[in-house]
Formats: C-alpha cells, structure tokens, sequence
C-alpha cells in the first residue's frame, strides 16, 4: 500500500478526537497555564494538532469567514443595482415607443405621446414618478413597469412586512389600506413603549400574528424588523453619495400615490430608531467587483453579509462551551460549507468527551480535573521525556547502601551466602563436569553452584524542589520543571512503588504539595525570593520519616538563594546577602548530617548560583547539574534510574 503525506492546508479530512488525544493537546498548555478553562479556551481559538492531522480552531472559522467575505465583496458592482433599474427603466420607454408606432397612426397624437417620453426625466426616481401618472399606449410597456414597480415596492417594504411578500406582488388597494392599519398599530404599540406604557401585543398578535410568524413579544417583532431594515441601512450606506441620493428619491417615488402609507412608514422607521439604535446593523460594504446585481439580489447580499458579520461577533467573543452551544451550526453550514459545520461540532464536544471519559469533574459551577486525568498528563510528561533519550548519554554516581535483589540479569556468578537463589543449572553443572571430568553420575558441591546475577535495587525517599520565583516563568523553565515532577511522579507509582516522592514548591516560603496540585500550581507576580533554605528544612523534615533507604532531594532552580527565615519570618534580599548565603549552607549541612544527597540541576549559569552550588557540592557531596530547560526531563530522570539499578558484582 503506498502512502502520501502532503502539508495540511485546511482541506484535508481530520477524524474526530478521543478524550485521551484532547488530553495530551491541552496537557503543556494546561500546565504551562495552570488553568483548565484557559487551556481549552486556547484550545478552542486555535485548535489542536494531533497524529491525524491538525484540527481547526474559531481562528481557522474566522479566516475562512473574512475571505469567503472578501471574495463577495471584490466580484459585486453594489452600483449596479441603480443601473439595472435604469435599464429596465429604458426598456420599459423602449417597449413604449416600439407600441406607439405601432399602434398610433402618425400625426399630432402621435408626436405628443413621443415628445412626452422624450421629456421623461432621466434619473430613475424621475422617471418611475413620471410613469406612475403616464397613460401607456402598449400593453406590454405597461405590464414591465407595473412589475417593476411591485417588485421594488416589495424590496422597500420588507424591513416592515417581511412576510407579506406574495401578497406584495399582486397589491391591491385593499391591501395597501391593510398594509396601512397594520403599520399603524405598529406605530400604537411602539408609541405606547416609549411612553412607558405596557403595549396590548396579544391584541396586536391576534390581529396581525401571521405577518410574524414566531414572534412572541413585541421585542420579537422589533428584532425581525430591524434586522431587515438594517439590511436595507447597508445597502444605502455602501452605495455612493450619488447613488444613495438616487436610491432614496426613487423610494419616496414608490409610494407617491399612498402619501399616507408613507407617512405610516416613515413613522415606523423613526419608531423603530428610537426603540432599537441601528448603528451595529448600518454597516457599509466596500464593494470591487465588477459583476452586475440586481436589486432583490443585492438585498439577499445584505442579508448574508449581516449573517456573516453577526457570526463573526459570535466567534470572536466565544470563550467557553455555552458561547459555542450559541452558534448555529446550520448557520455555519449555510454561510462557510459542511466541512466548517463539521469542525463546529468538533469543538463543541471537546469538553463533553472529556467529562464522559472522566477526566473532568463537574461540581455546580467548578470543574475540576479527576485524578485519573492527573495520571494521564503525568504518563505522557514521562513518555516525552524518554522519547528523547539516547543510551549512555549520562554518567552514574555511586549509592549510599545496596538494596534487596531485583530483576535477573543474562549473566551468572558463583553462588554466595546472601545471594537470591536463581540457580542456573546449566553452568552449575558445567561447573561439576569441569570439577570431576566426564562420566555419570555427576556430582555436585557447594562450589559449582552458579545463580543469575541480579540488579539491585535501593528503596529511595525522595524530595522534588520546585524552584517557584517569578524569574523562572520568565526564563521559560517553569513548564518543564513541572513536567519533570510529574513524569517523577509516573515513573516511580509505575516502576517503583516503594520509593517515596514529596514535592516542595518554595519562594518566598516554601510548602509541600501533591502530584495533582502540579498542573494547576504556577508562581504568581508576588512570588519573589528563593528561599532554599526553607525548602531544605521542610524537605529535612519529610525525609525524617522514612525509616531507612537512600534520602535525596532534587533541587530545580534558576537562581541563587535570595532569601532566609529569621525568626518565623522570611529576610529577602537581592542580591542575597552573606546571611542568607550563611544560613542556607547551614541547613545544607543538617541535611548532611541526616543523609540526605542533594543533587541540584540549574537551569542557568549565572556566577552567583556556580559559586553557591560549588560551596554546598563541597558541603554535601552531592552533584550538581547544568541542563537547559528542553533537557531538564532527561537529566533528572535518566539520573534517578540509574541511582535506582547496579548489577551485582
């Protein structure tokens, strides 16, 4: 089977994640954050990028938005709305003239019908004001105006009544005097809201709820009003000065012969105005295209374009799961395709697989991760970290006391008193063969006995100190310091189960916390100092309760100690001072004396924290490790494992 890769460039189909991929997505920034919610809002802006490929984010939606946007703006000419009327305008005069010749034998009635068409006006409001009083002679001529007119009429009253458009197209004058009633009770109930008064909706809704299908209040009437009205605001808005001149001449033309209807709706309008500010729907649209558009098109362009906007808004201001649950993805189908529907619904699950796989804990208002989520984020700290492993990239260091056998290794000794009893028969009778010669039976002594050598193991105490000063989110050494203390963490509940692990976060004070507090812990701005030696005596005092074993403390920092306990209280000082340093070494002393190893690894190589290092690697012989944040992991671990294991000799 032959298989292509090429560069991930939106297009390509990526399957949904599982609980566990989304997990490990947000594992390093959840750490880095310390904030569950805030990793997965970033998680939601951008997206995660998995084995399978990467998965879009409202990032990726927006983008797509913004250019399926642009694309409708650079192939429309808005101004060719007034133009296309202008052209059925001239052929509706065109039609006329061909009828008159046709039918109007030549003389003076003839030149007067012909030199009253010559004087039509040549604007289109002109002339549709001149054709509403004009007798036609041709019956066609008159059939296209009577169209066109219903249908502009139609455009222009859809922000009132949108949903009278079919009786729109055949209007009588009964239906214009209903149309007027209507917008008059409009009028009544928004008048009566702006006076404070309670508006009768149920009789208004009993009378016209057909008109307003769904709506429930007047607010809901308003809602579905103004979103036409807006549409037609945009419209005026992004046509030119000129334009907009002409596109509202012709719109009084429209209703000339109903001066009351248009006093009922620009009453409605400016109702409307008060009642519900139309400045976020009156959005101008720089339109570059060159394709012509009529004007029933350009108003569904309007339309879309204010879906798309209103979509925008959402998908900006999406934060967490209820603002996803918010977004229509029919919406999102209809206006960018199936495909973004499809990466919609993606994100909206994220949190949802996580809480059924039960890796987050829901109480009321607070979620929580669940220890199991804990474990997961610490297994895959540990699999980072040995991922990157080469063999022998580190030397070893000599144990304290032996511990009990472990595991067989392929290679075998002569049988001592003490030694596990893993015999192997086949070199203990070579051994008896060798001894005596060949022949049978063949006899043993205590000498030919051969057992396997074993690795020993030594039961081990352990405390991690976590540097948590500000310096060290500011060098960048935080997040994998942490990674670190979970991966040790993994490693010795999968590997070692009878070694002990504390974790000691300390700056200013230093205070002990548990293996699921660390995805969450982060130093604050008011986390100055670097108070080691608080963090030695409380690391003292831990390891003062484990009976026998190896005790060693892992000390990650990026600083010098900065400061000390005097009295119960914390002494700060930058740059420390001789009593800080003083102090310090005196607590590394008493560790000393307790036998206790500290190994430190410092994530910088500044000259105060070397000479510090140098003085209490004379004190406590221990040792001391220079590895940058990217290799911290490797060092540590690699170093804990093989302070773990010796074959015997």
């Amino acid at each position: 089977m032959r298989i292509r890769y090429s560069r991930w460039d939106g297009s390509q189909s990526v399957p949904d994640l599982d609980a566990d991929e989304i997990l490990s997505a947000i594992s390093d920034d959840l750490m880095a954050d310390g904030d569950l919610w805030s990793a997965l809002r970033r998680m939601y802006q951008r997206g995660a990028q998995t084995p399978q490929g990467r998965m879009p984010g409202l990032q990726d939606l927006l983008k797509r938005l913004r250019k399926e946007r642009q694309q409708k703006l650079d192939r429309y000419d808005l101004g060719s709305t007034m133009e296309d009327i202008q052209k059925k305008l001239d052929e509706i005069l065109q039609t006329e003239r061909q009828g008159i010749e046709q039918r109007v034998p030549p003389g003076a009635e003839r030149d007067q019908k012909m030199e009253r068409l010559d004087q039509m006006p040549p604007s289109p409001a002109g002339r549709i004001r001149a054709l509403q009083s004009y007798d036609f002679t041709e019956p066609e001529a008159k059939r296209k105006f009577d169209e066109l007119l219903k249908s502009l009429q139609q455009q222009m009253m859809q922000p009132f009544l949108q949903n009278m458009q079919q009786g729109l197209q055949n209007m009588t004058p009964q239906d214009i005097q209903r149309m007027r009633e209507m917008m008059r009770d409009l009028n009544r109930m928004m008048r009566d809201r702006l006076n404070g008064e309670e508006p009768d909706f149920q009789g208004f809704k009993d009378k016209w709820g057909q008109q307003f299908p769904g709506a429930e209040s007047l607010d809901d009437v308003l809602e579905q009003m103004g979103r036409r009205m807006g549409q037609m605001q945009s419209l005026m808005e992004s046509l030119s000065p000129e334009q907009r001149q002409q596109m509202q001449d012709m719109m009084r033309s429209l209703f000339m012969q109903d001066e009351r209807l248009e006093a009922e709706m620009r009453q409605l309008a400016a109702n409307l105005e008060q009642l519900m500010p139309m400045d976020s729907m009156r959005q101008r649209y720089e339109f570059r295209g060159e394709e012509e558009i009529g004007m029933r098109e350009a108003m569904e362009l309007m339309s879309e374009l204010q879906q798309m906007d209103e979509l925008e808004r959402q998908l900006r201001a999406a934060q967490d799961q209820d603002d996803l649950q918010a977004i229509n993805p029919e919406q999102v189908e209809r206006l960018l395709g199936e495909e973004s529907a499809r990466d919609l619904e993606r994100l909206r699950e994220l949190a949802r697989k996580l809480e059924e796989a039960g890796y987050l804990d829901r109480q009321g208002d607070k979620t929580e991760l669940t220890a199991r989520a804990i474990r997961k984020i610490a297994d895959k700290a540990l699999r980072d970290i040995f991922s990157h492993l080469k063999r022998d990239r580190f030397g070893r260091h000599m144990l304290n006391r032996r511990g009990a056998g472990g595991d067989p290794t392929d290679e075998s000794k002569t049988y001592e008193f003490g030694d596990p009893f893993l015999l192997d028969l086949k070199e203990t009778v070579m051994n008896a063969v060798e001894r005596t010669g060949q022949g049978t039976p063949v006899r043993l002594v205590p000498d030919d006995f051969a057992v396997y050598r074993t690795e020993f193991s030594t039961q081990s105490a352990t405390v991690v100190m976590l540097d948590l000063s500000r310096s060290m989110i500011y060098n960048g050494c935080f997040l994998p310091a942490k990674k670190v203390a979970l991966a040790l963490n993994a490693l010795i509940a999968g590997q070692f189960p009878r070694d002990q692990l504390h974790i000691i976060g300390f700056s200013l004070y230093a205070r002990e916390f548990k293996a699921d507090q660390i995805p969450g812990l982060n130093p604050s701005e008011t986390s100055i100092g670097t108070n080691m030696q608080a963090g030695f005596q409380l690391s003292r005092q831990l390891l003062g309760r484990q009976k026998g074993g190896n005790k060693q403390i892992i000390m990650i920092t990026d600083g010098e100690p900065t400061a000390h306990m005097e009295d119960g209280e914390p002494e700060f000082s930058y740059p420390p001072t001789r009593r800080t340093i003083q102090e310090t070494l005196k607590e590394v002393q008493r560790c000393t004396r307790e036998g206790i190893t500290i190994n430190t690894f410092m994530l910088e190589q500044s000259r105060l924290l070397t000479a510090f290092v140098e003085q209490m690697a004379k004190i406590n012989r221990g040792r001391a490790f220079f590895a940058t944040p990217e290799r911290l992991g490797e060092y540590v671990l690699v170093d804990y494992v093989a302070n773990k294991r010796r074959a015997a000799s």
